[in-house]
């Protein structure tokens, strides 16, 4: 399966429910985000698409959004290793250098995604774009300081980096 583009006219002019089949994926597997930011059409640019979004996440009840950072896989974690990850998020981790990962740098993550999922009740989330195998690693042990609330806030922030990035790709 390979990405969709779509062009901003198309989707303003789409159904809600086409809308939602179209960008349903950009937040993973939660396609409310979507539902709801397609609301707010028309948009004049993928920018004001993406800040109707975020919007939808960030109003969203803290319930939704702790299911929502749960929806992402662990970096480099077993649904990596069995290969049940959603094309982007593939190709996120494979951009970022984790399909190289040392055995020991691995371990390293293996244990640092234990540790952090334990702490706080959901996986590690960055947008890793920009990242090396060597910053996320580094990214990891700094947030393990946090408390449970700032790491949330922190873990949306960067779902809402990583929808930008899928739309920025999708949406012409």
């Amino acid at each position: 399966m390979t990405t969709k583009h779509f062009s901003l006219d198309n989707l303003n002019t789409m159904s809600p429910a086409d809308f939602t089949a179209a960008l349903g994926a950009i937040f993973e597997h939660s396609p409310w985000v979507a539902e709801r930011a397609a609301a707010k059409r028309p948009f004049a640019s993928v920018e004001q698409l993406h800040a109707a979004m975020a919007d939808a996440v960030r109003n969203a009840s803290e319930a939704e959004r702790i299911q929502l950072i749960r929806a992402h896989p662990e970096l480099a974690g077993k649904a990596a290793v069995r290969g049940e990850l959603t094309e982007e998020s593939t190709r996120e981790q494979k951009g970022a250098g984790l399909d190289q990962c040392s055995a020991e740098e691995f371990a390293k993550l293996q244990d640092l995604n234990n540790r952090y999922n334990e702490k706080f009740g959901f996986p590690f989330v960055i947008a890793v774009k920009g990242h090396n195998r060597q910053s996320i690693l580094q990214n990891v042990e700094r947030r393990l300081g946090n408390d449970r609330d700032a790491e949330a806030k922190e873990c949306i922030e960067q779902i809402i980096r990583i929808g930008g990035f899928r739309l920025a790709d999708a949406v012409q």
